[in-house]
Protein backbone atom coordinates (compact mmCIF):
# COMPACT_ATOMS: atom_id res chain seq x y z
CA UNK A 1 0.00 0.00 0.00
CA UNK A 2 1.47 3.58 -1.02
CA UNK A 3 2.17 6.38 1.83
CA UNK A 4 -0.81 8.59 1.94
CA UNK A 5 -1.34 11.01 -0.82
CA UNK A 6 -1.20 14.31 0.75
CA UNK A 7 -1.84 17.27 -2.34
CA UNK A 8 0.22 20.58 -1.44
CA UNK A 9 -1.55 23.31 -2.97
CA UNK A 10 0.18 27.06 -3.78
CA UNK A 11 -1.57 29.99 -1.68
CA UNK A 12 -1.01 32.66 -4.64
CA UNK A 13 -4.23 31.91 -6.93
CA UNK A 14 -7.36 31.09 -3.93
CA UNK A 15 -8.96 33.21 -1.52
CA UNK A 16 -8.36 32.08 1.61
CA UNK A 17 -10.86 32.94 4.74
CA UNK A 18 -9.16 32.56 8.52
CA UNK A 19 -11.01 31.22 11.49
CA UNK A 20 -9.29 32.04 14.75
CA UNK A 21 -9.55 28.13 17.02
CA UNK A 22 -8.05 28.65 19.97
CA UNK A 23 -6.07 31.40 21.85
CA UNK A 24 -4.25 31.50 24.68
CA UNK A 25 -1.98 33.63 27.51
CA UNK A 26 0.89 31.54 28.35
CA UNK A 27 3.38 32.88 31.06
CA UNK A 28 7.44 32.34 31.26
CA UNK A 29 8.27 33.26 34.82
CA UNK A 30 11.87 35.12 35.28
CA UNK A 31 14.10 36.17 37.74
CA UNK A 32 12.10 39.63 37.07
CA UNK A 33 8.54 38.11 37.34
CA UNK A 34 5.82 36.94 35.15
CA UNK A 35 7.01 37.34 31.37
CA UNK A 36 3.27 37.19 29.44
CA UNK A 37 2.25 36.31 25.59
CA UNK A 38 0.09 34.48 23.58
CA UNK A 39 -0.32 31.44 21.22
CA UNK A 40 -3.27 31.27 18.28
CA UNK A 41 -3.93 28.21 16.51
CA UNK A 42 -5.60 29.40 13.09
CA UNK A 43 -7.44 27.39 10.21
CA UNK A 44 -7.80 28.77 6.85
CA UNK A 45 -9.36 27.56 3.86
CA UNK A 46 -11.45 28.24 0.50
CA UNK A 47 -14.63 26.88 1.59
CA UNK A 48 -14.07 24.24 -1.33
CA UNK A 49 -11.63 21.29 -0.78
CA UNK A 50 -8.42 23.26 0.35
CA UNK A 51 -7.44 23.85 4.41
CA UNK A 52 -4.56 24.44 6.50
CA UNK A 53 -3.98 25.24 10.25
CA UNK A 54 -0.62 27.20 11.59
CA UNK A 55 0.09 27.89 15.24
CA UNK A 56 1.45 31.83 16.25
CA UNK A 57 3.32 33.12 19.20
CA UNK A 58 3.77 36.60 19.99
CA UNK A 59 3.62 39.13 22.76
CA UNK A 60 0.68 40.91 21.43
CA UNK A 61 -2.53 39.03 20.52
CA UNK A 62 -3.52 40.33 16.69
CA UNK A 63 0.34 39.20 15.86
CA UNK A 64 -0.04 36.06 17.09
CA UNK A 65 -2.97 35.89 14.94
CA UNK A 66 -1.21 37.13 12.54
CA UNK A 67 2.01 34.69 12.70
CA UNK A 68 -0.84 31.71 12.95
CA UNK A 69 -2.29 32.52 9.52
CA UNK A 70 0.86 32.69 7.87
CA UNK A 71 1.68 29.63 8.91
CA UNK A 72 -1.61 28.15 8.23
CA UNK A 73 -0.90 29.84 4.54
CA UNK A 74 2.43 27.07 4.20
CA UNK A 75 0.64 24.19 5.36
CA UNK A 76 -2.42 24.10 2.87
CA UNK A 77 -3.66 20.86 1.92
CA UNK A 78 -6.52 19.80 -0.63
CA UNK A 79 -9.78 17.53 0.72
CA UNK A 80 -11.59 15.19 -1.38
CA UNK A 81 -15.36 16.57 -0.96
CA UNK A 82 -18.39 14.55 -2.30
CA UNK A 83 -21.37 16.09 -2.35
CA UNK A 84 -21.04 18.55 0.30
CA UNK A 85 -19.67 15.59 2.87
CA UNK A 86 -16.88 13.38 3.01
CA UNK A 87 -16.45 10.34 0.85
CA UNK A 88 -16.13 7.59 3.73
CA UNK A 89 -15.84 7.33 7.32
CA UNK A 90 -12.51 7.59 8.11
CA UNK A 91 -10.24 8.00 12.01
CA UNK A 92 -7.81 10.72 12.44
CA UNK A 93 -5.12 10.57 15.69
CA UNK A 94 -2.25 12.98 16.44
CA UNK A 95 -0.52 12.37 19.85
CA UNK A 96 -3.68 12.56 22.29
CA UNK A 97 -6.40 13.76 19.98
CA UNK A 98 -8.90 11.32 18.38
CA UNK A 99 -10.96 11.92 15.90
CA UNK A 100 -13.97 10.05 13.97
CA UNK A 101 -15.89 11.53 11.09
CA UNK A 102 -18.12 10.12 8.91
CA UNK A 103 -20.03 11.39 5.82
CA UNK A 104 -24.02 12.46 6.33
CA UNK A 105 -26.98 13.14 4.27
CA UNK A 106 -28.06 16.36 2.76
CA UNK A 107 -29.55 18.81 5.27
CA UNK A 108 -27.20 17.08 8.15
CA UNK A 109 -25.08 20.43 8.71
CA UNK A 110 -21.91 20.05 10.41
CA UNK A 111 -22.46 17.95 13.79
CA UNK A 112 -18.65 18.38 15.21
CA UNK A 113 -17.36 20.23 18.06
CA UNK A 114 -15.71 23.85 18.23
CA UNK A 115 -12.26 23.07 16.68
CA UNK A 116 -13.07 20.40 14.28
CA UNK A 117 -15.83 22.30 13.00
CA UNK A 118 -13.66 25.00 12.43
CA UNK A 119 -11.65 22.85 10.01
CA UNK A 120 -14.42 21.22 8.76
CA UNK A 121 -16.32 24.27 7.92
CA UNK A 122 -12.91 26.01 6.43
CA UNK A 123 -12.55 22.69 3.96
CA UNK A 124 -15.30 23.33 2.89
CA UNK A 125 -17.96 19.94 4.25
CA UNK A 126 -21.47 20.64 4.85
CA UNK A 127 -22.84 17.52 5.92
CA UNK A 128 -21.07 15.62 8.44
CA UNK A 129 -21.26 13.61 11.62
CA UNK A 130 -18.15 13.61 13.52
CA UNK A 131 -16.80 12.80 16.71
CA UNK A 132 -13.92 13.57 18.97
CA UNK A 133 -13.22 10.66 21.14
CA UNK A 134 -9.27 12.04 22.95
CA UNK A 135 -7.98 14.72 24.07
CA UNK A 136 -10.09 18.03 23.86
CA UNK A 137 -7.01 20.18 23.28
CA UNK A 138 -7.52 22.11 20.51
CA UNK A 139 -4.02 21.46 19.11
CA UNK A 140 -4.70 18.26 19.04
CA UNK A 141 -8.16 18.10 17.99
CA UNK A 142 -6.89 20.37 15.27
CA UNK A 143 -3.95 18.02 13.76
CA UNK A 144 -6.09 14.86 13.97
CA UNK A 145 -9.06 16.52 12.07
CA UNK A 146 -6.47 17.09 9.44
CA UNK A 147 -4.64 14.27 9.50
CA UNK A 148 -8.31 12.13 9.13
CA UNK A 149 -9.03 15.00 5.89
CA UNK A 150 -6.08 14.31 4.41
CA UNK A 151 -6.26 10.28 4.53
CA UNK A 152 -9.64 10.31 2.67
CA UNK A 153 -9.32 9.29 -1.13
CA UNK A 154 -12.43 9.91 -3.31
CA UNK A 155 -13.17 7.13 -5.95
CA UNK A 156 -11.27 8.48 -9.15
CA UNK A 157 -8.14 8.06 -6.83
CA UNK A 158 -8.94 4.78 -5.90
CA UNK A 159 -9.38 3.53 -9.46
CA UNK A 160 -5.93 5.06 -10.52
CA UNK A 161 -4.15 3.76 -7.59
CA UNK A 162 -5.80 0.06 -8.45
CA UNK A 163 -5.14 0.66 -12.25
CA UNK A 164 -9.34 -0.44 -12.83
CA UNK A 165 -12.08 1.40 -14.50
CA UNK A 166 -13.77 3.85 -12.39
CA UNK A 167 -17.23 2.21 -13.32
CA UNK A 168 -15.61 -1.19 -11.67
CA UNK A 169 -14.54 0.78 -8.35
CA UNK A 170 -18.33 0.99 -7.91
CA UNK A 171 -19.98 -1.53 -9.51
CA UNK A 172 -17.21 -4.57 -8.35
Amino acid sequence: MSTINIKRVKTSEIELKDRLVSIQRVAKVTKGGRTFSFSAIVVVGDENGIVGYGLGKAKEVTEAIAKGIDDAKKNLVKVPLLNGTVPHEQIGKFSGGFVLIKPAAVGTGVIAGGAMRAVLESAGVHNVLAKSKGSSNPHNVVKATVDALTKMRDAYTIAQQRGIDLNKVFNG
